[in-house]
Formats: structure tokens, sequence, C-alpha cells
């Protein structure tokens, strides 16, 4: 689909994608027209470090994507995410917990809103406003963190840089970036060790499992996951503690699924099931989201995994009461998702499978329409499509997904 034969000519795809003229993106990233019109013809050769640096800035891409795959689409909720990505990259990457990037910072308690402000934004999975929320915050806390007024701003600003490292690693994961989605779960980890805390080390610890590459190590997810659920155990006696117990119980129980250890993967699903019980069923403000109810997508998504299709899948999500959900949009288009998946399988409920995938896009369109599962899904259908309503109803989400159709 994409002409790869030069950094050029994937330059010139990348301009189009973003509607700039040469003259625009000359302008912005410092360099002639001329040049980049022979780079983009492959007559000139795109290989000084500050040449990509500044045209991957000037086109709001990373510099991988420059050097090789983009995220393309005429469609902006596809695509416009994105563009949320270099930024967040830049505040990780030039601040550290003793050397903060920037030289002021708003005072605690004005980023504890702002704090507040992106958890929104990542709950409904608004990867736009992440892009322009997310990255200030982050440098003013390590800012915080470096050259505190005393211990206690300190340690708030160590808590809060683990909260918003959250939505930084998990949707970067969800977007495709997970170098980035594991930069950010390394600095919530380094922010834990600083406070010494067991549940603060259970926060970061389940990030850097989420955030691990999974071709080949599902394995090692597993028993990462069991040994942080045994070290926090004795210390989860709140709310919190539970709910960070209940997530890498859950981790551990998603991790055996996929490594066909079923039974283990029943016994801690049921323990994850047993911890719900301890806290309010809540996910909009549990920690994770941890809660009876998304225990209940949890066990969709891992039936799923295990080869559950149709009405099987169905009669889980049906006990789910999805009114719940709120505002975590996340969770909820992913159960939606994971449901429609599961019926895509079957023929006789292939139908109600555009209908659930549907609904998630609508819930959640910049996420899933930047899932390659439900891509693949989707592609799948569309090829299997000989109804003529259904076959309108599947372009037009192959379209906004990028499915060729």
């Amino acid at each position: 689909m994409y002409d790869d034969a030069t950094v050029g000519a994937r330059l010139r795809t990348l301009r189009r994608w973003r509607r700039m003229t040469l003259a625009q993106l000359a302008g912005q990233a410092g360099l002639s027209v001329s040049f980049l019109s022979m780079a983009e013809r492959g007559q000139r050769a795109l290989d000084r470090r500050s040449h990509i640096s500044a045209l991957a800035a000037a086109l709001q891409v990373s510099e991988t994507e420059l050097l090789g795959g983009p995220h393309l689409g005429d469609d902006p909720l596809r695509a416009d995410p994105h563009a949320a990505i270099p930024p967040i990259r830049v505040a990780l990457q030039t601040n550290t917990l003793t050397a903060p990037a920037v030289d002021r910072a708003r005072p605690i308690d004005e980023l504890a809103a702002e704090l507040r402000r992106v958890e929104a934004a990542s709950a409904v999975c608004d990867y736009i406003e992440l892009g322009r929320l997310l990255p200030p915050l982050l440098d003013e806390l390590h800012y915080h963190i470096a050259q505190p007024i005393g211990e206690r701003e300190q340690r708030v600003a160590l808590e809060m840089l683990i909260e918003a490292c959250h939505p930084a690693s998990v949707r970067s994961k969800d977007l495709g970036y997970p170098d980035l989605a594991y930069l950010a779960a390394a600095r919530a980890d380094a922010a834990a060790r600083m406070l010494d805390d067991p549940i603060a080390i259970g926060k970061a610890t389940y990030l850097l499992i989420q955030a691990m590459p999974r071709a080949g190590s599902w394995e090692r997810t597993h028993a990462a996951a069991l040994r942080a659920a045994t070290a926090l155990q004795p210390h989860a006696r709140t709310d919190v503690g539970i709910a960070v117990l209940g997530m890498l119980t859950l981790m551990a129980a998603l991790s055996a699924a996929v490594s066909l250890r079923l039974d283990d993967a029943e016994d801690l699903l049921n323990e994850a099931t047993e911890l719900a019980t301890r806290v309010p069923d809540d996910p909009v403000n549990n920690w994770g989201s941890f809660s009876a109810t998304n225990v209940g997508g949890w066990r969709v998504a891992i039936a799923v995994e295990t080869g559950r299709t149709g009405r099987g899948v169905l009669e889980i999500a049906e006990r789910i009461d999805r009114s719940r959900y709120g505002t975590r949009r996340s969770r909820h288009a992913m159960l939606l998702a994971d449901v429609g998946r599961g019926l895509a399988k079957e023929r006789s409920t292939r139908d109600q499978a555009i209908e659930w995938l549907r609904e998630a896009e609508r819930i959640a369109p910049q996420r899933i329409r930047n899932d390659a599962r439900v891509r693949e899904t989707v592609a799948v259908l569309l090829e299997q499509s000989r109804a003529a309503a259904a076959g309108r109803e599947l372009r037009g989400m192959a379209a906004r997904m990028g499915v060729p159709h």
C-alpha cells in the first residue's frame, strides 16, 4: 500500500497525509524546498539525524514513523491520535527524576486538577486531548520531584507522576508504541522505588507487565504478574491496594490463558472475583477500573482468547451491567469489541458481531479504529460478507479503520 523504497517516499506520503505543501513543511523544518523535493523523488538521501528529527517534529510523528510504519488515513479519529505520541515521548525522554527539562512549574494543587483532566481524557480514550494535556504535566511533575519545596511535596509529586504515567503507558500501547509504553512504565517504577511504598510499586509493576512484549513472552508475563501479586498481598488492605492486587491477578489470569494454562486461568479469575467483593463495584473510580463489573469484562476477553465463540461469549457478556462503566468508555468499548470478535467467529452470529463492533466504535472511536485485533476482525468479516446490507456497514467501518475495501 505504501512506497517504502526511500525515506523520501515515506516523507511524501506523510506530508500529503498532513495536507502540507512542500513550502510549508520546508519552512517548519528549516530546510529548503528544493532539498525536500529531491528527497521525496529519491534523488537526495534523508539520512542526517537533524533532518529526520526536524521533519518528524514538523509532521507531528515519531522518527520511527518517518523511517517506517506510519499510521495513515483520511479519518482524523484514526490518524490524529498519533500526533499525541511525539510530545509525550519528548516529555519522558528529556526529563529525569533528578534533572527536569523545565525551570518552573505550577503549584502542586493546580497540577492535581490537571491530572484529573488527564485521567478523564484517558477514560474516554481521547488521545488527542491527552497529547495536549499530558506532556506539560509530566514536565512539571519532574520539576517538583527534582526541586521540591519539601519532602511532603516531593512525595505527592512522585505519587502523581505514577498516576500520570498510567495513561502515558497504556494509551501508547493502544496506539502501537510499545517502546514508549515501557518507558512510561519504567518511569513510574523509578518513582515508586523512590517512594518505597508497596502499593505504588504494585501499580508501577502492573504497568511494566502490561507493557511487556507479547511474542514469545506470555510465560514471563504470567510469572511476573504472580510474583508481583504475591509481594503485594500482605499490603493490600485498602480499596486501592486491593484494586492493584486485583489487576495484577487479572493480568496473571490472562497470561495463563494465552499460555494455555486454562485451569490456572480459571483459578486466578476466581481469585479476582473474590477480591472484587471487597471493593465497591465502581469501575469509574476504582484504580484500574478493578471491580466486579470489570472482572466480568476480563472474563469475556479471556474467553475469546481461549477460543470461546458465538453464544458462549454472549452469555458471559449478558451477565454484566454495562451501565456501570459510565464514563470509563475505554473498558466498555473493549468489552463490546471482545464480544464482537467472539461473535464474528460463528456464521450464525456474524450479524450480531457487526452490531457490537459498531457500538464499540461509537463509544470510543479513537481507540477502536486503531485496534489491530478489531481491524483484523472487520477485514475478515468483510471478506466473508455476502449480504448487501452487512457489506455496506462493514465497508464503512473498513474505510474508517484503513482496511482495503
